[in-house]
């Protein structure tokens, strides 16, 4: 017969047993914990490192790929016809072109627009973009605008080209000098490659007219 003293005893090994051995389950634990977390946080480290280095060489190959495609030109020139069959002539001392957009950016360019015969509108400036989706060409700045139809030369920071219907447009002020004297204006407009010149203004520049060629030869 067990005594209750040694049933006591018992309990308490097994309760000392069980708590050692939860003890050293933990304990284990721990240490694998501690072998674990350096070796992850050194692999988290490194990956978010390779992953930077990664997408900088990406970044490096895309952006030369990106460069590999572009086009350059060295002074030369773009030819085309408006929708009347009137020429034009887009020339350049260099023009780039935008391998995402399909544009040129230019430097120096050199307009030609000919109505005919003598008339031959010119337009020179410092840079510019020529969009041939868009029919435009867009110089600037330093714009001088030497006009066959109406004598009259231009000087503005910007022009842009219609190159389908040969009107030439600008809203960023024109000083002009020719025949019928002197204008300054906020904003103009050249149709019919020369033939007629249309001014308007707002402020201190309130002048409006209209300049046609035509009339002004006879």
């Amino acid at each position: 017969m067990t005594e209750p003293g040694d049933t006591r005893d018992q309990a308490d090994e097994a309760r000392i047993a069980a708590t050692a051995k939860a003890f050293r389950a933990r304990s284990r634990r721990v240490q694998l914990l501690r072998r674990i977390l350096p070796v992850a946080i050194i692999v988290l480290a490194g990956g978010t490192i390779s992953w930077i280095v990664l997408r900088s060489v990406i970044s490096d190959v895309e952006r030369k790929a990106g460069a590999s495609r572009e086009v350059t030109l060295e002074k030369s020139r773009f030819l085309g016809q408006d929708a009347q069959g009137r020429s034009f002539v887009v020339g350049f001392e260099r023009a780039v072109r935008d391998a995402e957009t399909g544009r040129f950016r230019l430097v120096g360019p050199a307009l030609r627009l000919n109505l005919g015969g003598r008339k031959v509108t010119t337009l020179t400036a410092d840079g510019g973009v020529y969009d041939e989706a868009a029919k435009t060409v867009t110089i600037g700045p330093n714009v001088r605008i030497s006009d066959g139809g109406s004598g009259f030369t231009l000087v503005t920071p910007e022009a842009v080209v219609n190159t389908s219907t040969g009107i030439v447009t600008g809203s960023k002020g024109v000083q002009g000098s020719g025949p019928l004297g002197t204008v300054t204006a906020s904003s103009y407009a050249i149709y019919e490659q020369g033939e007629r010149v249309v001014f308007s203004g707002s402020g201190d520049n309130k002048v409006r007219g209209t300049i046609n060629a035509a009339r002004s030869d006879g």
